[in-house]
């Protein structure tokens, strides 16, 4: 397990972050999101040890991270971190020597992942001459070759193509299903609500929300939607009903007493057809909006 514990840092009279604590579970993939300049990559950086914390610690199974720990940490950065005038392979086999591979070990998964990204056929060209998706999935697999501890991602996805972001997932799904924590930014809401078992929402340097998916849908009110043929002004008089918006036959309410769904149905049977009595379940989008006004 990864944990953050009152994660703070300063530069001069500005402080970027504030008292951040977040885990990240064995196994699972926990998704950090938050608006530019919200503080999420400050936080990665001082879980990695590339910015040191004004106040607070990491956390590795329960205790301060050690350099060697965090030295078996697989880490993506915002800038990304390649050597654009070196050949993809060559590159690869000297970081994945850096982690301790052999050079024969490096070589082969290096191999294995530029197959898996179909870029086996360019392992001899410099970095510079591919996309930036290309380059991208080069950066991704150099984050993953020497079997990490532990994943922490700075905008994974940005700039891929769906086929590419749906090989990045499959293979961010198998390094969680062995054990691996993986903590990942995006601004790609609807992505992060795909994959992600946790979520942690950050808004001027300080965590505002985090849980599961369906823990942040829930916590604030269940509103339903009603359909009916003809007016639906007449559901302002059911008691036990708060109705937010009417128009025409359609009406938003959160049903406030444990019977009034009864209640909505009868009288709307009474009046007619029900087309629809659904719970409005909100997206990621929308509880960000709310969580991050």
């Amino acid at each position: 397990m990864l944990e953050t514990r009152g994660l703070t840092r300063t530069f001069g009279e500005t402080r970027a972050v504030t008292d951040v604590d977040l885990t990240v579970p064995t196994g699972s993939m926990t998704g950090f999101v938050g608006g530019n300049g919200a503080g999420k990559t400050t936080t990665m950086r001082m879980i990695m040890g590339i910015l040191a914390p004004t106040a607070g610690d990491v956390l590795w199974q329960g205790r301060p991270v050690t350099a060697a720990e965090r030295a078996r940490f697989g880490y993506m950065p915002e800038e990304r971190g390649l050597y654009p005038k070196q050949p993809v392979l060559r590159q690869l086999v000297y970081l994945g020597r850096l982690h301790g591979l052999t050079a024969a070990g490096a070589k082969r998964t290096a191999l294995e992942h530029l197959e898996r990204f179909g870029l086996a056929d360019r392992s001899d060209v410099k970095l510079e001459t591919l996309s930036l998706g290309n380059q991208q999935r080069v950066q991704i697999a150099a984050a993953v070759m020497a079997q990490p501890i532990a994943l922490i991602l700075d905008e994974p996805f940005s700039g891929l193509d769906p086929k590419a972001v749906d090989a990045m997932a499959d293979l961010l799904r198998e390094h969680a299903a062995r054990g691996v924590p993986v903590l990942f930014s995006s601004h790609q809401l609807d992505l992060v609500e795909r994959l992600c078992d946790h979520l942690v929402v950050l808004a001027k340097g300080a965590v505002v929300a985090h849980g599961s998916v369906d823990e942040l849908r829930h916590r604030g009110r269940l509103l339903h939607r009603l359909v009916v043929d003809g007016d639906a002004g007449w559901v302002r008089d059911v008691d036990g009903v708060s109705v937010l918006d009417v128009d025409g036959g359609t009406a938003v309410l959160e049903l406030v007493a444990h019977d009034a769904s009864d209640r909505i149905l009868r009288e709307a049977l009474r009046r007619g057809s029900v087309r629809e009595l659904s719970a409005l379940v909100p997206t990621l989008s929308d509880i960000y909006r709310e969580v991050t006004a």
